[in-house]
């Protein structure tokens, strides 16, 4: 099983089974050609597609038809799909198949296979598909390369080539498609599938980071630790609430900060300190929630027709997709939920309360401080809400009306990478003014958890005295949240965060 917080290593796992042997495809390929000579239409075997479903094809046009589909369909347009999300899926559309339920050819197959091994990528535009019979044209340019046609990702100031010469280059001929090949080839989810998978595998890890940079800030703002005391959130027990007002409490263990001003009388602290458990709770919720559909996608079979063992060949809809348009619209909005608090507890570290300078540093007027790096956390949230609108609730019907209600789920794949970028900014910007806030707390320590996000930092970036060039700096602090330094450096110190 394919799990998303195991992404890579399950997917390796796969990979090499599927090298050793594969029976499954062979089995299910037996069934395709026995069906060939029964005298029946077979969807997309033996008929055209789509509309043109009920269309019978001649004997002699049925391997022209498989590679007519690929072609025909490879009409994408934009930006190409990141090199490592086409890997992806590719990955995921050799697992799939390999599950013995598509009714592909073992030459098809193992040219698949043949690419994988071999490190090649294929280069794929990013706009086509409606997420409706899968996501038909991302697929077909990732799966015209097996024919020698289409491109691939090369180190090549266009940053691709022409799939037959990096072919050539490798030994490896072009495929002869067979009846099926082309159809099962274009026909699934692999792309949102492969987005969908990419970005929660980082927000798994990500999620973790936003509780450290609350914990932070709230050190550095000299916030109450009894709003995240286990008994007010035993009597509303969501899994996500409770699981982060745990983490903070192990954040803040051994807290000099708080110690300082335990009987300081204060009643209460805002909403963005306050309420970081049911915030980001919520937004670990909502998170669970999208893993457990992308990991049912990943574990799928969702081409057509559907090739069953006791020979069955059934035409369905297990390519529509709804189910990960709703999910990644979801995951979208928990994700901005994250950056939107973030960017609240960033402009509360400048206001200057209980002893920290304004704008967080001491000599201002002729410096700004941190003054602008808040700007950009605030652009990029109110960017944020903009690509949460789900993409779900809309429709276009395609294929003349017979395919009727598509889900659009690409588009959600498509925003949710963007929120997640803008998201990961807009942490690096907490990250970089929590740091600087708690600098001014010395020589009182935070909590051990604290202290060691703290140290990390500052082993990379130094204290800021004078204004200067931040963005540099508000790189390498995403750079780090991004690689999950962050969270793996407090948990080698104080053990695992749930």
């Amino acid at each position: 099983m394919i799990r998303v917080k195991t992404l890579y290593a399950d997917l390796a796992s796969s990979m090499a089974t599927l090298r050793a042997g594969h029976d499954a495809v062979d089995r299910s390929r037996e069934h395709v050609v026995a069906a060939l000579g029964d005298g029946l239409a077979h969807y997309g075997i033996n008929t055209g597609f789509g509309v043109l479903a009920n269309k019978r094809i001649d004997k002699e046009q049925l391997a022209e038809l498989q590679q007519n589909i690929l072609l025909s369909h490879a009409c994408g347009v934009g930006d190409p799909v990141p090199a490592n999300i086409t890997r992806l899926m590719l990955q995921l559309k050799i697992h799939a198949l390999g599950l013995g339920q598509s009714g592909i050819s073992r030459s098809t197959f193992r040219q698949l296979l043949a690419f994988d091994e071999s490190d090649l990528t294929p280069w794929v535009p990013s706009r086509g598909s409606v997420g409706a019979s899968g996501d038909l044209a991302p697929l077909a340019h990732m799966c015209l390369p097996l024919i020698g046609r289409g491109e691939v990702w090369n180190e090549t100031e266009s940053g691709k080539m022409a799939a037959a010469t990096a072919m050539d280059l490798r030994g490896i001929e072009a495929v002869q498609l067979k009846e099926k090949d082309g159809l099962a080839l274009i026909n699934g989810t692999q792309l949102m599938t492969a987005y969908g998978a990419y970005v929660l595998e980082r927000a798994l890890v990500l999620q973790k980071e936003a509780d450290i940079l609350a914990t932070m800030s709230l050190e550095a703002l000299q916030g109450s630790a009894v709003p995240f005391d286990p008994r007010i959130h035993n009597i509303r027990p969501h899994p996500g609430q409770i699981t982060v007002a745990g983490n903070v409490r192990k954040l803040l263990a051994e807290s000099e900060i708080m110690d300082s001003h335990r009987d300081c009388g204060r009643v209460q602290d805002p909403y963005c300190l306050r309420c970081v458990p049911q915030v980001h709770g919520a937004s670990r919720d909502a998170l669970a929630f999208a893993v457990s559909s992308i990991e049912t996608e990943l574990n799928s079979v969702t081409d057509n027709p559907l090739v069953f063992d006791n020979g069955d060949i059934i035409s369905g809809g297990n390519f529509h997709g709804q189910p990960l348009a709703l999910a990644m619209d979801f995951a979208a909005i928990a994700l901005a939920e994250l950056a939107s608090i973030s960017e609240r507890r960033t402009y509360l570290l400048l206001e200057g309360h209980d002893g920290l300078p304004k704008l967080l540093m001491k000599d201002t007027g002729v410096n700004s401080g941190f003054m602008m790096p808040q700007y950009t956390a605030a652009a990029l949230v109110s960017e944020n809400k903009i690509l949460c609108h789900p993409a779900s609730v809309d429709s276009i019907p395609t294929s003349m009306g017979q395919e009727d209600h598509v889900s659009m789920g690409s588009i959600s794949a498509l925003k949710l990478l963007s929120v997640l970028r803008n998201v990961e900014r807009v942490l690096a910007v907490e990250f970089l003014t929590a740091a600087q806030a708690l600098d001014f707390r010395a020589p009182l320590k935070p909590g051990r958890g604290v202290l060691i996000a703290h140290e990390l930092l500052r082993s990379q970036i130094s204290h800021a005295q004078k204004d200067y060039e931040v963005r540099n700096d508000l790189d390498l602090c995403a750079k780090i949240l991004r690689r999950g330094e962050l969270a793996m450096g407090v948990e080698a110190g104080i053990g695992s965060l749930a």
